[in-house]
C-alpha cells in the first residue's frame, strides 16, 4: 500500500453505523471520506453529525465521487447482496459486511462464488471475537493454563426483551425478524464458540418466543459438539439480565472448563480462574477501554482489518470462512423444527 490514508466509506446511517462512524475517525491512516443512505434527510443529518465531508443517496455515488478503498456496509441482511454487487462494478478493492452477511445462506453461498476472483475482497464485520475479555480468553487457552477444553457455556442475559416495547427506541427492526435470537445475536457466539473451541461437528437445538409482541425467537438453548470433543452450550434468554452494572458489555457470562483449570467471565469483563482441586478463584488481571459497544470491539474489528490491508497481518473472517456460521446458524433452525441433533455434513440446501 501508499503511505496515504486509506479512503473509506460507510453505507448505513443508523444506530450501528454510528460506532463504525467513530471507530474509523479515530484510527491513524484512515479518512472517513463519505456516507451512503436511501433516506437524504437522514445521511446528510447523519454525515453532519459526526463530521463526515460529504453524503450521498447511493452506494454508486459515494463510490464514484469519493473512490474508497474500502467500503463498509452496515445495513440490514436483505440489502447485502446488491450492495456487495455494486462495490464489485464499482471496483471497490475492500469490502466490510456487517453480520450475518446477506438474507439467508443461499444468498450468501450464491455471492460467495459471485465475487470469486472478482478483484475484490469480502470481510465480514464480526465483532465479537475482537471483545478484549475474549481475546484475552484465547490468549489464556494458548498459554495451555486450561489443560484440554471440555466445555464452553455462555449464559446471554442481555435482558432488554421484556414488554411490549422491546427493541423498539434502540433497534426496531429487530421486533420483525421472523428469525431473531439466533441469526441477530447467536451467529456472534457461532463464530464465538468456533474461534475458542474448534470446529464444530453437530448441534441440538430447543427454541421459543416468550415475547409475543415480537415476530421471532427470543430464548433457546444450542448444544455443539466439537470436533475435538469438546461440547459448548448457549443458553440464550434475551428478556433476563445478569449481575452487572451493564447489561450490554459482555450481554452474559461465560464458563469454560479444562483438565487443568476452569475459567469464568462475567458481566463486568472480569476473568477469574481456578486452578483444578483448588478452593477459591484468581482474579486474571488485564486492561481494556471499556468504551463504546462491547469494550470497543469495532474499533479493534476495524483496527485488525487496516493492519491487513497495510501490513500483511492475518485476516479473520474472510466471506469463505465466515459461511460456516451461517451454515451452522440454518442447522440450528433445522435442528429446532426437526427435534433431531443434526451434524455440520447434514445437507443444508433445504434449510433456510
Amino acid at each position: 500500500m501508499s503511505t496515504r490514508d486509506l479512503n473509506v466509506g460507510l453505507v448505513g446511517h443508523g444506530y450501528f453505523g454510528a460506532y463504525h462512524a467513530r471507530a474509523w475517525q479515530r484510527l491513524e491512516g484512515v479518512e472517513l471520506c463519505g456516507v451512503a443512505g436511501p433516506d437524504a434527510r437522514a445521511v446528510n443529518e447523519f454525515a453532519e453529525q459526526h463530521g463526515i465531508a460529504s453524503a450521498h443517496d447511493s452506494l454508486l455515488a459515494l463510490a464514484s465521487h469519493t473512490r474508497p478503498d474500502i467500503v463498509d456496509i452496515v445495513t440490514p441482511p436483505e440489502t447485502h447482496a446488491q450492495l456487495i454487487r455494486e462495490c464489485v462494478i464499482s471496483g471497490v478493492p475492500w469490502v466490510i459486511c456487517q453480520k450475518p452477511f446477506c438474507h439467508d445462506l443461499a444468498q450468501a453461498e450464491s455471492l460467495a462464488t459471485e465475487i470469486t476472483n472478482s478483484g475484490t475482497t469480502v470481510i465480514v464485520h464480526e465483532n465479537f471475537r475482537f471483545q478484549p475479555w475474549y481475546q484475552e480468553i484465547t490468549a489464556l487457552i494458548a498459554t495451555g493454563v486450561l489443560g484440554t477444553p471440555y466445555e464452553i457455556r455462555f449464559n446471554l442475559r442481555p435482558g432488554d426483551g421484556q414488554g411490549p416495547e422491546a427493541y423498539r427506541e434502540r433497534q426496531a427492526y429487530f421486533r420483525e425478524q421472523p428469525q431473531f435470537l439466533i441469526r441477530e445475536t447467536g451467529v456472534h457466539f457461532i463464530d464465538l464458540f468456533r474461534h475458542l473451541m474448534g470446529e464444530v461437528d453437530g448441534l441440538f437445538a430447543r427454541l421459543s418466543r416468550l415475547n409475543t409482541t415480537i415476530a421471532g425467537e427470543d430464548a433457546g438453548m444450542v448444544m455443539f459438539e466439537f470436533a475435538n470433543g469438546a461440547r459448548g452450550l448457549l443458553n440464550a434468554n434475551r428478556l433476563v439480565d445478569h449481575k452487572t452494572d451493564n447489561p450490554r458489555r459482555v450481554m452474559g457470562e461465560m464458563t469454560i472448563e479444562g483438565s487443568d483449570a476452569t475459567l469464568d467471565l462475567d458481566g463486568s469483563g472480569q476473568i477469574r480462574v481456578r486452578a483444578h482441586g483448588d478452593q477459591d478463584a484468581v482474579i486474571h488481571e488485564y486492561q481494556f477501554d471499556d468504551i463504546e459497544f462491547g469494550g470497543d470491539c469495532v474499533y479493534r474489528c476495524c483496527q485488525h482489518i487496516v493492519s491487513h490491508i497495510t501490513d500483511g497481518t492475518e485476516l479473520a473472517n474472510r466471506v469463505d470462512d465466515y459461511l460456516v456460521n451461517r451454515r451452522l446458524e440454518s442447522l440450528v433452525y433445522a435442528s429446532n423444527r426437526e427435534q433431531r441433533w443434526l451434524g455440520i455434513q447434514e445437507p443444508l440446501n433445504r434449510y433456510p
